[in-house]
């Protein structure tokens, strides 16, 4: 059984790697190495794939670890349809990063610790990986399922709060409504945040609908370079939207089609033709 799973996450592995065209060699190790099974509820699992959305989740026929390692988001709480995300979902927003060893990572939203373990693995030993979890529960079970990764340390919290040190990514894995400022203003210049540009709607239960958005420190000043890399439905965060941003955000996207913007401005402007989304705080614009 040890060799069919070390073979099966391998394939699992290639498979995401291939799908995705991942660019990032040691996130495709680190999907071939850690065990997702050990970041989970016991099994059997319930279980959705790509075609599954807005369905019920299938459950798998039994507890053989085996059937984690495939394209599907697994249930955490399924009745707070809190899921462990698709592969196909989260690698390609953990490759956006670029991690390397040695880098300190931000990962707000870290459910059981999966992801924040697959960053671990590709940042190593001499990198750091600070996760944030808002529920308690799963802060406390994702704290004793990361004890092996010495370079994690879990934090209970909304991952908002004034980090100690700049980081060279961030990775939030729950619907917002805007880039917050400690995140911005941890980044080192280079480097990088990975969120999930939101709007809800009350028929829409927890579940937003957006972007995944990535925004690119540059070397100095308050203008980020900023781009989407692909549309995303997902459960979004507790306690730091903005109700005000959530309605020009789905007037935004109301207004159809792909948005199409270049960079973030932290500067104060009027609206301009080329604002995507724009606020007092920060806007999003084309060139």
């Amino acid at each position: 059984m040890a060799t069919d799973l070390a073979g099966a996450r391998r394939s699992f592995a290639t498979a995401i790697e291939t799908e995705c065209n991942l660019e990032t060699k040691v996130l495709v190790e680190a999907l071939a190495t850690v065990a997702r099974e050990q970041f989970l509820p016991p099994g059997p699992w319930s279980v959705r794939g790509e075609r599954d959305f807005g369905g019920p989740p299938r459950r798998t026929d039994d507890a053989d670890p085996r059937h984690v390692y495939q394209n599907v988001s697994i249930a955490i709480d399924p009745e707070r349809h809190l899921f462990n995300g698709a592969p196909s979902a989260v690698a390609p927003c953990i490759d956006a990063l670029g991690l390397g060893h040695g880098q300190h990572v931000v990962h707000v939203g870290s459910g059981l610790g999966y992801y924040s373990a697959i960053m671990a693995h590709c940042v190593g030993g001499n990198g750091r990986v600070v996760a944030f979890e808002i529920d308690e529960a799963l802060a406390a079970q994702a704290g004793a399922n990361l004890r092996p990764w010495g370079c994690v340390e879990v934090r209970h919290g909304d991952g908002t709060d004034v980090l100690r040190e700049s980081c060279d990514a961030v990775l939030v894995s729950a619907g917002v409504t805007h880039p917050h400022d400690a995140w911005l203003g941890a980044l080192r210049p280079g480097g990088r945040l990975v969120f999930p540009l939101t709007f809800t709607m009350e028929q829409m239960g927890p579940i937003g609908k957006g972007v995944m958005t990535l925004i690119s420190a540059r070397e100095r000043g308050d203008t980020f370079d900023a781009r989407v890399l692909t549309m995303t439905a997902i459960y979004s965060a507790v306690g730091i939207r903005d109700a005000a941003l959530n309605e020009r955000l789905r007037e935004a996207f109301m207004r159809g089609g792909r948005p199409s913007f270049t960079r973030l401005r932290r500067d104060q402007h009027e609206p301009l033709p080329s604002c995507w989304l724009h606020s007092e705080e920060f806007c999003l614009a084309g060139a």
